[in-house]
């Protein structure tokens, strides 16, 4: 029976683990964790940890970082893409606050596109869908982020 996702896999291109650890880790807040030492410097992983978890407690999901092939970037408006759940309305605003504003400043890891606080998302309409937003990684990878 399956109970979850243990984690997501995206990809990056090669020798940009710098910026994947800038906007996953910095901006996004998820905590960095070790790779296997045979693949270091080619994956980076990230653990989600929620205020339920305790800090003995193994975290329940993660996001893996790996390399992809050059053609994985010819196509960058795919609407594949993780959904990323935030616990409160002020936890998602914040959280959008911060993508916005690493996506303005243009730095080291800043997201391709973000959706702008105050403004219409860029994902489908319909009062089926919760509260949210979207932003485009560095390497195009399209994230959702919701209650």
């Amino acid at each position: 029976m399956i109970t979850g996702l243990h984690h997501i896999n995206l990809t990056v291109p090669e020798g940009t683990l710098d910026q994947a650890n800038a906007f996953y880790a910095s901006t996004l807040g998820l905590t960095p964790r070790p790779v296997p030492a045979a693949q270091a410097g080619r994956l980076a992983w990230f653990d989600i940890i929620s205020a339920s978890s305790s800090s003995t407690a193994p975290p329940l999901q993660q996001v893996h970082i790996a390399f992809g092939k050059p053609q994985d970037f010819d196509h960058l408006e795919s609407t594949r893409h993780p959904c990323f759940r935030v616990g409160s309305p002020e936890d998602l605003l914040q959280l959008q606050q911060r993508v916005y504003a690493h996506f303005e400043s243009g730095a080291l890891g800043a997201p391709r596109a973000a959706d702008k606080p105050g403004e219409d998302n860029s994902g489908a309409k319909g009062v089926e869908y919760p509260t949210r937003f979207f932003a485009r990684d560095y390497a195009g990878n399209r994230l959702e982020f919701t209650l």
